[in-house]
């Protein structure tokens, strides 16, 4: 008897693992760059303006030359302290970046020789143990790629210095997570994030971080469209090299509002923004995305680096945070149904459910066009939706009427370029014509 029943048992287990795997699922993560560590400033409101958002996740630097600002002489800022103590009280999971360089270790060089290397681990050890229970995140490095992004010594030093680095971290905070790559679209393009994946960093990290910006590959590369098919191939390359699915997490992305070469308006990086957040979540490898950035780093329009932002220097909102504000719930509350959704060349129908509740994320990167949706539950009245073009309105009865026949619901929605989240009720299919 006893041997009939473990069959059941196992199952029962089996189930039970199964079941809390499900429960345990990590969400998307919707995260922004601050740049507000090291501003020495009262980070009160600008905490606010992220947490107003829906952002879930804020990146910074850690640098190593404010936590050493004499050599052998380690400290935390008090405004760190102040910073990760806003963030934690607004529920905010913080990501920070480890390196840098200092000057005292051979005028900032990276840790590749065994004086900078030592110097960079007794900086990592002191910080993560002042503040490591404030953070969720660690990046190590930023960037390493674009000093050479084709040398393979190069990348092997990089790789040796985060399988030391992360060793040290876990030995210190066992349940911190731990990211590191941060690797440019130049290093993804000349197999940077290639040779780390050989070097066998995933077995140490708990995923790959890239900066895969777009903005300057021309008309037919730099949309959220061609992004989102440029990753998928990344993806698939480096998951074939690591033989395992590999966790990518952006913690860096975005498109600069400039007048000049590689520019958009205001009004396309807010479409841009709503866009690429949605799509990043057809592509599961993909865990969160970290927009670049927070505030504009200065008021000349001309000027790329100064109009990344969400917000300008005044902290007046622009076109961008208030579509971010708008779509942040459905991204945390809804998760992709990639069997009921549609990418095509110029149509976007992506589902998305909470439980029994289905919306439709739909757009086209054509003409303005009608779209037939289908609801096959019974709805009344006017089609319910977000129109991404004007967040501020948020969820609004649209003009445009269901019509049922026979307990079959359809209406025909006008799209645009600007996605529109669209209430489907319980259970939906789509068409078009």
């Amino acid at each position: 008897m006893p041997s009939l029943r473990k069959p059941g048992r196992l199952l029962w287990l089996i189930g039970l693992f199964m079941s809390g795997a499900v429960q345990a699922e990590e969400h998307f993560i919707i995260g922004v760059g601050a740049h507000l560590l090291n501003t020495n400033k009262p980070s009160t409101t600008a905490i606010q303006l992220i947490s107003n958002a829906g952002i879930q996740s804020v990146r910074d630097d850690a640098y190593w030359s404010t936590a050493e600002p004499s050599p052998g002489q380690l400290q935390i800022n008090p405004f760190w302290k102040a910073y990760l103590a806003n963030a934690h009280a607004k529920q905010l999971s913080t990501l920070l970046i480890l390196g840098y360089g200092n000057q005292f270790y051979d005028n900032n060089a990276k840790p590749r020789t065994p004086m900078v290397k030592n110097a960079f681990a007794n900086y990592v050890d002191y910080v993560t143990r002042e503040i490591g229970k404030q953070v969720a995140f660690y990046e190590i490095w930023n960037e390493w790629d674009l000093e050479n992004p084709t040398s393979a010594q190069f990348s092997s030093d990089y790789a040796t210095l985060i399988k030391d680095t992360a060793r040290q971290i876990r030995a210190v905070n066992p349940h911190v997570k731990i990211l590191a790559g941060a690797v440019s679209s130049q290093g993804v393009d000349e197999g940077f994030a290639d040779r780390l994946v050989d070097a066998g960093i995933l077995n140490v990290v708990d995923g790959l971080s890239l900066h895969p910006y777009v903005h300057c590959r021309g008309p037919s590369g730099n949309t959220p469209e061609s992004w989102i098919a440029w990753l998928r191939q990344i993806n698939a390359r480096l998951s074939a090299k690591a033989g395992k699915p590999i966790a990518l997490y952006l913690t860096e992305m975005g498109w600069p509002s400039h007048d000049g070469n590689c520019g958009i308006s205001e009004q396309t990086q807010a479409a841009y923004l709503a866009r690429s957040f949605f799509l990043a979540q057809t592509l599961p490898s993909i865990k969160g995305m970290w927009w670049y950035d927070l505030v504009n780093d200065g008021n000349d329009s001309h000027e790329q680096e100064h109009n990344f932002g969400l917000i300008k220097m005044d902290l007046t909102v622009k076109p961008a945070y208030q579509t971010l504000q708008a779509i942040s719930p459905t991204l945390r509350q809804y998760r992709y149904d990639a069997e009921d959704s549609r990418l095509d060349e110029h149509l976007y129908l992506l589902n998305f459910s909470n439980g029994a509740e289905r919306v439709v994320v739909a757009w086209t990167t054509d003409k303005p066009r009608q779209v037939k949706i289908q609801a096959s539950s019974a709805q009344q009245g006017f089609v319910q939706l977000i129109d991404t073009a004007k967040p501020a309105q948020g969820q609004v009865s649209s003009q445009t009427p269901w019509t049922c026949i026979d307990g079959q619901c359809s209406a025909l929605v006008e799209l645009s370029n600007f996605p529109k989240i669209i209430s489907l009720g319980t259970r939906n299919t789509l068409s078009t014509r």
